[in-house]
């Protein structure tokens, strides 16, 4: 039984090919709960149970996946345990270890491309102990298209990952910068209280030895009067000449604790100034480290839109190939059926059977003769298309390498900062260059595949309209 969907299937295709393997692209969201016993199936439409799949594989999640956060996972379903070709349809459906539908995936079929104008010739090296030799493979376009498809979605898949671990990390700064700046003011308002608290006790220390030293002065002024009259004896005098002397004595050492105690402020307050540099220079450190992330995010945004777009492109592109494939069937019917008529009429006209094979033979003459130039241009334009897709790899390799050498250099950025601005200024150059050259190749391919598709429309129209002159000879006779 089906429960509210907590898993989505993206990028479902309508048509997959019997005998290459199928890629599965699913999405947890944060409110499925994964478990091991988790399984992808392929079902025919309609079915009532989950024992009803035709094939099965166990849904897996990437390392480091954590319960409640949403994460894009695929499977694969190996060519050899694939239905055959048919027209019945088919649908994926994700089942819990409960036995409980999470999800169902839109329809799609599995058909063998059989018409010749649906396959491609595509160059393949191998090196071989005296040189290099190219093999010629011919797949189908639809699969061409698919791989194709399915290689902007990894690298769109790729895109996306880099831009949230991007993301991720901004915030990661952003809270630590926040939590360095919180215990900087409480540090900074800890020493404020412990100096205020310092200089009170000094003022009051100062206040007490001045009080001190006006005692000292009154009890030596006493005394001093006190001797003039006689009044005191020479033991008294030296006792209170000794506590005068230990008072002092105690006043210095009094002193000297409040001198040692000024010079451990003054030794704080440097220490507090240096702390508060190194926590401006780590603040402007932050901030040009979260300007840089968010230009890198911004990067990663433009090349995930540029993505999106060729992945539209694919898509179209293969729409339109299935249905220029519906209309070459269509027509193969329509000259089937003209071909009967056309047999009729000769067996009517059994009288000017010699005239009509005469002429018709000089005409397939000529039709042999266009469809074999036809044929070599359409090998030509195909030669082209594939120099073209061969310099369009080169290009995409030479950019993922580029890619991965800028990855390299932004690791080693706090020890090369100045070269490595020099330097990424003239990977960006070389990168919108590379770019450049990428859309005018592909351009070229486009302009190149409408003129082909223009050529073979001529060449169809002359056919026809051969054939209609031969029917209205044979009608004419």
């Amino acid at each position: 039984m089906d429960k509210p969907s907590t898993v989505v299937f993206r990028n479902v295709g309508q048509l997959y090919f019997p005998q290459t393997r199928v890629e599965c692209h699913y999405s947890l969201t944060s409110d499925h709960r994964w478990s091991s016993g988790d399984w992808i199936g392929i079902f025919e439409m309609g079915c009532s149970s989950v024992k009803q799949y035709y094939t099965y594989t166990w849904a897996v999640v990437p390392n480091g996946y954590t319960e409640g956060t949403s994460i894009n996972c695929y499977v694969l379903f190996q060519a050899s345990y694939l239905p055959r070709s048919s027209a019945v349809q088919y649908q994926f459906i994700y089942v819990d270890s409960m036995g409980e539908v999470c999800a169902r995936s839109r329809s799609f079929t599995f058909r063998a491309p059989k018409p010749l104008e649906e396959l491609e010739t595509l160059k393949e090296e191998q090196d071989e102990e005296d040189g290099e030799e190219e093999l010629l493979i011919v797949i189908p376009r639809a699969q061409l298209l698919q791989s194709q498809l399915d290689e902007c979605f990894k690298k769109q898949a790729n895109t996306q990952q880099a831009l949230d671990e991007a993301k991720e990390e901004t915030e990661n700064e952003k809270s630590n910068s926040n939590t360095a700046m919180v215990e900087w003011e409480r540090e900074r308002e800890a020493m404020k209280e412990e100096l205020s608290e310092l200089r009170d006790n000094l003022r009051l220390n100062c206040e007490m030895l001045k009080k001190m030293e006006g005692k000292h002065t009154f009890q030596a002024d006493h005394a001093s009067r006190c001797l003039g009259h006689g009044e005191y004896s020479q033991e008294h005098l030296t006792y209170e000449l000794s506590n005068l002397m230990a008072e002092k004595a105690e006043s210095q050492h009094r002193i000297k604790d409040l001198e040692e105690d000024i010079n451990i402020l003054n030794d704080r307050k440097k220490e507090e100034n240096s702390d508060l540099e190194r926590l401006k220079e780590r603040v402007k450190k932050m901030s040009s480290q979260m300007k840089h992330d968010e230009e890198t995010r911004k990067c990663l945004q433009v090349e995930n839109q540029a993505a999106l777009v060729e992945v539209r492109g694919l898509q179209e592109r293969l729409e339109t190939s299935e249905h220029a494939a519906e209309g070459l069937r269509r027509e193969l019917r329509e000259l089937g059926t003209r071909q009967g008529h056309t047999h009729t009429e000769l067996h009517q006209a059994r009288l000017q059977v010699a005239q009509l094979t005469l002429l018709l033979s000089e005409e397939n003459l000529v039709l042999r003769e266009d469809r074999a130039n036809w044929a070599l241009e359409r090998e030509a334009y195909k030669h082209a298309a594939e120099t073209d897709s061969n310099r369009f790899q080169e290009l995409s390799c030479e950019v993922q390498r580029k890619e991965e050498w800028l990855q390299e250099e932004r690791m080693e950025r706090e020890k090369l900062e100045v070269k490595l601005g020099q330097e990424r200024d003239c990977n960006r150059v070389l990168l919108s260059d590379t770019k450049q050259e990428l859309q005018d190749l592909k351009a070229s391919v486009r302009t190149a595949q409408k003129e082909r598709e223009e050529l073979q429309v001529d060449k169809q129209a002359r056919v026809h309209t051969r054939l209609h002159r031969h029917l209205i000879l044979i009608c004419k006779i």
